[in-house]
């Protein structure tokens, strides 16, 4: 079956609209089977509608979750949404989530529904958030750790914590000196800093270091994350948003580690 830009779009943005109403099984049952929650990135992901519940009941169910959509871009059946989130904690706590949340569709009974949601935005930043909210923040935060472990046990609950290890200042700093380079449509400094990076216009569509430097020379980047072993920035140019995610292989900080790939979506890949 063939679906239009419009349709997939839509059975990406249902997900936003389901976890604000706080519908339950609608937000369930925009996953596939198998679908899978990477919430954030980095973090244990969460396999099959089963698992999907738990975070549900973990996560969303416990409080209002709002947002402020930004841009949302469509390659193919990915979408990728810019926004940020308003995360309700208590009456006395909103936290503000700079967040990509990356959506992979596939065709499943006649409709689509998401495989995959892969959610990009910092946990230590959003602890942090907590702790300059002083006293007012204690009971939200210790709501959260029953919740988790009710829902999640031990062993998910450390899978969550695993999104605490991320690549850091020095992933951001590594990430950057590409995006400077881009930007600026220094090609040499392009060709260096991705010496043996995968580079794509979406997930497959092959890209070289010239074609990415032309299209970029004169952006502007912004809202830089980092989210487990990934990186990723808004990118504008002529009234034009997308999104750049990047992969870093070996240890940050050292000679070794290096951009491995990476994957720059607009509307028109």
């Amino acid at each position: 079956m063939a679906f239009t830009r419009a349709d997939v779009l839509t059975a990406a943005q249902r997900s936003l609209l389901a976890a604000n109403a706080h519908d339950r099984d609608g937000w369930i049952g925009l996953f596939t089977d198998d679908g899978r929650v990477e919430d954030p990135v980095g973090s244990t992901p969460h396999r099959g509608r089963t698992a999907i519940a738990r975070f549900y009941d973990t996560f969303i169910g416990p409080r209002t979750v709002d947002f402020r959509a930004h841009h949302d871009i469509v390659s193919g059946t990915t979408v990728v949404r810019d926004v940020t989130l308003e995360i309700a904690m208590s009456s006395a706590l909103t936290m503000q989530v700079p967040t990509f949340i990356r959506y992979d569709l596939r065709e499943e009974n006649g409709a689509l529904r998401i495989a995959a949601l892969s959610a990009y935005w910092e946990l230590p930043s959003m602890v942090g958030q907590f702790v300059r909210g002083g006293v007012a923040a204690l009971p939200a935060g210790a709501a959260l750790g029953r919740t988790m472990l009710t829902n999640q046990g031990l062993i998910g609950s450390l899978g969550f914590a695993g999104g605490f290890f991320t690549l850091g200042s020095a992933g951001k700093k590594l990430f950057a000196s590409f995006l400077g380079a881009a930007c600026s449509g220094d090609e040499v400094g392009l060709r260096r800093v991705t010496a043996a990076t995968s580079l794509t216009r979406g997930d497959d569509g092959p890209a070289t270091t010239s074609e990415l430097a032309a299209e970029m020379s004169g952006a502007r980047w912004d809202k830089l994350i980092a989210s487990g072993r990934s990186v990723a920035a808004r990118v504008e140019r002529d009234g034009t948003a997308g999104v750049l995610f990047g992969q870093v292989r070996g240890r940050v900080g050292q000679e070794r580690a290096a951009l491995s790939r990476l994957c720059w979506f607009t509307d028109q890949t």
